[in-house]
């Protein structure tokens, strides 16, 4: 029987291979959970460089109260990650959701950077 780190990993590269043939020169929205808390990034994959990032335990979303792990937080960090790309002059981005469904806290980020006027 295979580990779970490996089929998470060979998920997470086949996620990928499918976006780097539709991304056609777009940045990357990459997403990442934990038990406890959950991260964006904005990445250039030419250049390897990370262009806006958020998570549930930035300094603004402490402040708010924010810092439980659920779809209310995901939210959050997904309107955050979207002002913080605009600000970079990001508006359209390719979604990865790793090796994760797209369900719960990633499916409530996403919609959240959407509504907050990312496009992807």
């Amino acid at each position: 029987m295979k580990s779970n780190q490996l089929l998470f990993s060979r998920r997470r590269n086949r996620v990928r291979t499918g976006i780097s043939k539709r991304a056609k020169g777009r940045f990357r929205l990459s997403v990442f959970r934990s038990g406890r808390h959950i991260y964006a990034q904005v990445i250039d994959d030419s250049e390897g460089r990370t262009l806006a990032a958020a998570s549930s335990l930035d300094k603004d979303m402490r402040s708010k109260g924010n810092i439980n792990p659920g779809m209310d937080v995901a939210g959050a960090v997904g309107k955050l990650i979207a002002s913080r790309a605009k600000d970079a002059g990001i508006n359209k981005v390719v979604f990865d959701r790793g090796a994760y469904l797209y369900h719960g806290r990633v499916r409530a980020l996403a919609d959240a950077a959407r509504e907050a006027g990312l496009s992807f």
